[in-house]
């Protein structure tokens, strides 16, 4: 027993002797501490990051001599050699450049941004504490190429490169490696169920195709955002931001957004964290009464859709329906309601995430990990029809195990809608509680007929006929704030069935597992990286979305990549970075896709990079083009996945004089029939040769329609860049050409209920009598299906941006960028590509992190060009517009403290970045952090 006691007190003494503490401080050049740099003792995986103040303190279980190293983003990396277990380490770090800031978006492993192959934005610490924007998430808007659509004041879509909707499923969004796209929407949705501002460690931008490395759905840009870990940053920090946003519509409203981060190391091996995060406002409100289709119209005419009333959709050619010569052969609309009415315009997000990170080996980098993330919220999405999303939810469960050298995650995302629902379809069906559509219809036909018979004794004019008969059909209507109107709006939106109701379900998820090795330690002569992905999707939105009403709808796609980078030293002042790459993807419904990519940067005298790069991406049909079968209103919006066309069925009544077979002596249609969503891929004629046929009455205007099966699009982006600094001028500048194949988007095409279009399938019309009746007699529904373009689709642009310091030590940057889409959009009236993107941008800021001992400020200017929206909402001009954004802040070391008070939009003239949304206003607020590393 002594023996064994003596060994143990042996072993005690000599790991309490190998030990070694040493504390420190990380400061800049003026002598101001650098919170949250990272402190590391080279050649090893032990390290801490210095606190608010600067100081940090360093346990280390091996005796000097050895090297600490100090860095933070955007400031010059330092070593001290340690010589002595006493020591004192005081770091000074200069302010270093933009350039030396290190990314691994663009490769999948650390590197230089100067160094990358492809375009590359990044927003640090530094730029998140320093953002003239109300929070990180809007912050973003301010850098090169990127554009942000502002669904409402809780939802915006990011995008770069042009073709973007608020469905943006041509963007990726991975927060720590994780897919934050909805499963039911199958897109980001902003940062609602996101991060918290005091966790997220660096935010990187990648635009353009990136499917090589990452896969279908990035292909036209991916965010990725990654968030502290508690091994490196801990402590408790937090946030409260209080104001009011500012909006002529909605008058002023308070606004608060509070966030807290807790995060401790409780060994070396073990480490958690907590985040949670609250934010309540209220959103910018859409009072647009102009009308959808003919801007002249007024709310007093007898066929008038508002862009922001909702119920008018539902219309009627009164003639066809009634059958009498007396009635005039227009289209009529039911009376709607306007959109503030139906929602209270209520803008929240709670969201909350937990880690648990284990690293059961000293002095290695092997670490397990399982994060869950759960967020809920309420917000204005505005997709076909403008929805109210009440308590929607979402959460995420990973496992990860990774070291330096390997990746290998999986997780799994689900949603719920909650209390969500269609405000189109709200107003719809509260007119229908009150009234039917026949009767409502039958009633303005009568009186109209009513007038005409009596020999119109008042000298009426044809508008005064019409506005008689809708007073006496709207009488009666339920009327905003009347129990009657209260009642049928909770039915409504209690009710999933869109004949009756408006509620939005859903419970969808998706499972997914990635992983990447990097052969680089095994391999000298190049670097390697091998990976794969797996997806499997389950849709569950019980037919209120998708066609899922008999059960949910599985489907899985899977794929592999490589990657080779090799550095070539060309001389002393020359270095080539050589990087190739391929993917190969599949999804059980579609032949498999390789995707490869080739880059190559020349550096010369480590101040000049020119980097030249053609890419490749392919992206699969998304869940919604393939599955979808939602009823708008408007038009079916119908995916065309072979088993989803007649799934989608429904059935509609025939006009009386669709009921006799004009063709062989009144055989007789019967009064209704049953049409599946084959028809608008079998049997339809282009919605545009529709309109022109009513116009004229001319048959040879008709075209057929008959969407082709959607199949995966493709495009090759060619690109080349520089970035440099010329003197004391940082610049990044490329240029990039992309050329579409099989362009994904929506076609409209009009289905007739009887009659063929094309019986001798040789895709030229046939002047069926049986289809022409249909046509006049207004028995037919309007589609939009998920179609591969004819023509070809191109787009290209280019980019500029230069940072410098001005007037000593104040930061000066801008940035302009160019996109244009080359589509013949004349020739294919049916197709709309979505681009949605202005044609010039710029943007500047001014600051000075320290004007004066712990006093900043800075400004951001953006301008933006007008550009035509298009999307299955409505397509319309967004006018150009000039936004302001300003902050000032103040540091108080004493209470670990920042405080700051800013304002967005501060001269206030109200804009909107797609048609159909709310004006933007302004926002004001304080706020006041503690304890931001």
């Amino acid at each position: 027993m002594k023996t064994i006691l003596s060994l143990l007190f042996m072993l005690f003494c000599g790991v309490s002797f190998s030990q070694t503490t040493l504390t420190g401080t990380v400061l800049d050049s003026n002598s101001q501490p650098i919170p949250g740099a990272n402190v590391i003792v080279l050649g090893s995986s032990v390290g801490t990051v210095s606190d608010f103040d600067g100081n940090f303190t360093l346990k280390v279980n091996q005796d000097p001599p050895f090297t600490v190293q100090a860095s933070s983003v955007g400031f010059s990396t330092e070593n001290i050699a340690v010589t002595s277990s006493s020591q004192t380490l005081d770091f000074i770090l200069s302010e270093g450049s933009i350039l030396d800031e290190v990314v691994i978006s663009a490769s999948r492993t650390p590197e230089r941004i100067f160094e990358s192959p492809v375009t590359v934005e990044r927003f640090g610490l530094k730029e998140i504490k320093n953002t003239a924007s109300a929070d990180f998430y809007d912050g973003l808007e301010n850098l090169k190429g990127v554009d942000v659509n502002t669904n409402s004041l809780t939802f915006k879509s990011i995008n770069t490169r042009g073709f973007a909707t608020f469905a943006n499923t041509r963007f990726m969004q991975l927060v720590d490696g994780m897919d934050n796209s909805s499963p039911a929407l199958n897109f980001p949705i902003g940062n609602l169920v996101g991060m918290i501002e005091t966790d997220v460690l660096s935010v990187e931008l990648l635009p353009g195709a990136s499917s090589a490395l990452y896969g279908a759905n990035a292909f036209n840009g991916i965010l990725f955002m990654r968030s502290k870990n508690p091994f490196e940053h801990q402590g408790i920090s937090a946030f409260i931001k209080k104001g009011i946003t500012s909006q002529e519509a909605s008058g002023d409203n308070d606004y608060t957004d509070l966030g807290i981060r807790m995060a401790h190391k409780f060994t070396d091996k073990f480490a958690v964290k907590v985040n949670f995060g609250y934010l309540k406002g209220t959103d910018w409100a859409a009072t647009n009464e102009t009308d959808k289709f003919s801007p002249g119209r007024t709310r007093a005419a007898y066929n008038y859709d508002g862009i922001n009333v909702y119920g008018d959709e539902v219309s009627t050619n009164i003639r066809a329906a009634s059958g009498l010569g007396i009635i005039p052969d227009v289209e009529v609309s039911r009376t709607g309601y306007n959109e503030n009415v139906l929602t209270d315009y209520k803008a929240e997000s709670i969201k909350t995430d937990w880690g648990l990170y284990f690293r059961p080996i000293t002095d290695n980098s092997l670490e397990l990990s399982y994060v869950g993330k759960y967020g809920t919220g309420s917000t204005i999405y505005q997709g076909t029809n403008r929805y109210n999303i009440d308590g929607f939810s979402q959460q995420q469960h990973k496992l990860e195990v990774k070291n330096d050298n390997f990746t290998l995650r999986g997780y799994v995302v689900s949603d719920k809608a909650g209390d969500s629902y269609d405000m189109v379809f709200t107003g719809i069906n509260i007119n229908r509680a009150w009234k039917s559509d026949k009767q409502w219809f039958q009633e303005y036909i009568q009186t109209f007929a009513g007038i005409n018979l009596s020999g119109n004794p008042l000298n009426l004019t044809e508008q005064q006929k019409h506005d008689a008969s809708r007073a006496v059909a709207d009488t009666g209507r339920y009327l905003p704030g009347t129990p009657e109107f209260k009642n049928a709006f909770n039915k409504s939106i209690q009710d999933p069935d869109l004949s009756t109701g408006s509620r939005f379900q859903d419970q969808s998820k998706y499972y997914h597992a990635d992983g990447n090795y990097n052969l680089s330690h095994l391999i000298d002569f190049a670097e390697i990286q091998v990976g794969g992905s797996y997806r499997r999707y389950s849709l569950n939105s019980s037919g209120t979305i998708y066609t899922d009403k008999d059960g949910a709808i599985d489907y899985s796609e899977a794929g592999i990549y490589t990657q080779i980078q090799k550095n070539l030293d060309l001389n002393d002042t020359m270095e080539l970075k050589l990087t190739g790459s391929v993917r190969y993807d599949k999804s059980e419904f579609f032949d498999g896709f390789f995707s490869p990519r080739l880059s190559a940067g020349l550096t010369v005298n480590r101040d000049h990079n020119i980097r030249a790069s053609v890419q490749t991406g392919f992206r699969n049909p998304t869940t919604q083009d393939l599955f979808i079968g939602l009823d708008a209103g408007r038009a079916v919006l119908i995916g065309s996945a072979p088993t989803n066309l007649d799934r989608y069925s429904r059935t509609y009544d025939v006009s009386t004089e669709g009921q006799m077979d004009v063709s062989n002596g009144g055989a007789g249609q019967p009064s209704t029939l049953i049409q599946t969503g084959r028809a608008a891929y079998e049997n339809s004629y282009s919605a545009s040769s529709v309109e022109a046929f009513a116009l004229s009455g001319n048959t040879n205007d008709l075209k057929i329609g008959n969407s082709a099966i959607v199949k995966p699009e493709q495009v090759t982006s060619a690109e080349v860049g520089y970035r440099g600094k010329l003197n004391k001028v940082i610049a990044d500048v490329s240029v990039y050409y992309n050329t579409y194949k099989d362009f994904i988007s929506g076609e409209n095409v009009v289905a007739p209920l009887y009659g063929n279009v094309d019986a001798n399938g040789d895709g030229v019309v046939d002047l069926d009598p049986m289809a022409l009746k249909a046509l006049q007699n207004a028995d037919f529904n309007a589609y939009q299906t998920y179609t591969n373009s004819k023509a070809n689709v191109n787009s290209y642009g280019a980019s500029l941006g230069l940072s410098t310091k001005v007037l000593g030590d104040f930061d000066l940057s801008g940035n302009y960028t160019f996109s244009k889409l080359d589509f013949d959009e004349n020739a294919f009236p049916d197709f709309e590509t979505s681009f949605n993107t202005p044609e010039h941008k710029v943007k500047a800021s001014f600051g000075h992190t320290n004007l004066f001992e712990n006093f900043g400020f800075n400004l951001a200017w953006r301008w933006s060009d007008n550009y035509v929206w298009q999307a299955t909402f409505g397509d319309g001009e967004v006018p150009a517009h000039n936004v302001v954004d300003a902050q000032i802040n103040y540091k108080i070391p004493s209470l670990k403290s920042t405080f700051k008070a800013g304002a967005t939009n501060i001269l206030g003239d109200e804009y909107f970045t797609a048609f159909g949304t709310g004006f933007i206003g302004s926002q004001y607020y304080v706020s006041w952090t503690i304890n931001n590393l």
